[in-house]
């Protein structure tokens, strides 16, 4: 699907001189970091007749490839190539463009790795920059702008901020949507937008807020060329698997249920881990939560791609591979299996591994919290007591740092103690 014939390499040449990013979505990760090296080396020549041009094109190369990846060095490059075109610009509108570029990087970091104050640090950067004569600009910071709230409603979790939100992506929408030269913006605001109305859609059982959420799919899939836009049609795809898996299940339609998994699976062999590793893992862990009987050497591979950069999704990639090995331990009555399980789980906790962040330790008490249950069931020894406290205390911290998946897996586990052992102060 990715590979380049003579009219894709044309294309790809007269693109990455132009405004348009989209081709962006037919090369691989490799190739994607060749091209933001090569254009952060530009920019610092010293004849570069376009420092702020070429920066900020340097910027967006490396945060796809932070976005493609989890690597926090891409992310940092990103950040630092914004930062110099930046200190380069000599206007008003140069200046918006590189503010607008860090707050979309720093949106990146908060969604791959949370943070506490990084939505405030955000608002900071964006707040004062006006777009001065600039259409095409105004229009790019009202998604910045509008974007930043879908985030702060996502963390509050409050399906009527998630509509506001999707109020300011209407506007934002309509202004872009009139640029051809905002094509791939557009497509990008449609697809927030059908994921807020998503969101709030199942956070209120709404069935009108679902159906909403798929006619912005449809026009994203139907415009969305799988030669030329294979990415931006895929998340749509996998977007559409939710809602109508979502609509499935109020309806108890077992036809309309295969129907996600075929639009969801044809959505996941799009990605492959050379070309976008962290789309591949997030699509291969969400078919491993489906399947009542994961692989597990799937699991490893999954939480390999994703180890160690400080991850949301290498996080619940190591919950579940966890959860999963101590389901096949209590399955084959292997009490010694989950002993050694908790033990490594105890020295990590002591010990920490490099790059750890609070979301870590946050699931390495789940881990350890689902293990030892693991263990109390299966052998019927034990005291359940202090898992409650252990668990909240997780979930809250996930929570704090904008992790909802992981603090929801948190307070599923502490419900399972609390069915366990109901005599428990759990």
């Amino acid at each position: 699907m990715f590979g380049f014939g003579r009219d894709l390499r044309r294309l790809f040449a007269q693109a990455r001189d132009g405004s348009d990013r989209t081709w962006i979505e037919l090369i691989g990760a490799d190739l994607l970091e060749a091209e933001a090296r090569g254009q952060a080396t530009d920019a610092h020549r010293t004849g570069c007749r376009e420092p702020v041009v070429t920066g900020l094109k340097a910027s967006t190369l490396w945060r796809e490839h932070a976005r493609r990846t989890g690597r926090r060095a891409s992310l940092a490059r990103a950040l630092s190539a914004a930062s110099d075109a930046d200190r380069a610009a000599t206007t008003p509108d140069q200046h918006a463009e590189a503010a607008m570029e860090s707050a979309l990087c720093l949106m990146l970091q908060y969604e791959q790795r949370g943070g506490t104050d990084l939505l405030d640090q955000i608002d900071l950067i964006l707040d004062g920059h006006e777009p001065g004569r600039s259409a095409p600009l105004a229009a790019r910071l009202a998604v910045a702008h509008a974007r930043l709230e879908a985030l702060k409603a996502r963390r509050n979790g409050e399906a009527a901020a998630m509509l506001d939100a999707s109020a300011l992506m209407d506007s934002a929408l309509h202004d872009v949507s009139r640029r051809p030269d905002l094509a791939a913006e557009a497509a990008e605001v449609q697809l927030d937008r059908a994921s807020l109305a998503l969101e709030a859609g199942l956070l209120r059982g709404d069935t009108r807020l679902l159906d909403q959420a798929g006619r912005d799919l449809r026009a994203v899939v139907a415009s969305a060329s799988p030669e030329y836009r294979p990415v931006t049609r895929a998340r749509a795809l996998s977007l559409c698997a939710a809602g109508l898996s979502a609509l499935a299940a109020m309806a108890g339609d077992d036809a309309a249920r295969t129907k996600a998994h075929e639009l969801f699976d044809a959505a996941a062999d799009t990605f492959t881990p050379d070309h976008s590793p962290l789309d591949w893992a997030a699509m291969e862990l969400a078919r491993a939560a489906r399947d009542p009987n994961p692989d597990l050497n799937r699991l490893i591979e999954i939480e390999a791609v994703t180890a160690g950069e400080g991850l949301i999704l290498g996080a619940l990639a190591r919950e579940r591979r966890v959860a999963v090995e101590a389901q096949q331990a209590e399955g084959d009555r292997n009490a010694a299996q989950l002993a050694r399980m908790e033990t490594r789980l105890r020295r990590r906790l002591t010990t920490g591994e490099p790059g750890d962040n609070p979301l870590d330790w946050a699931v390495d008490q789940i881990n350890l919290a689902q293990v030892q249950l693991t263990r109390m069931r299966l052998t019927g020894r034990g005291e359940a007591g202090h898992l409650g406290l252990v668990l909240v205390e997780a979930a809250e911290t996930a929570r704090e740092l904008g992790a909802g998946l992981i603090a929801d897996r948190a307070d599923q586990l502490l419900a399972a103690v609390r069915q366990t052992f109901p005599s428990s102060p759990a």
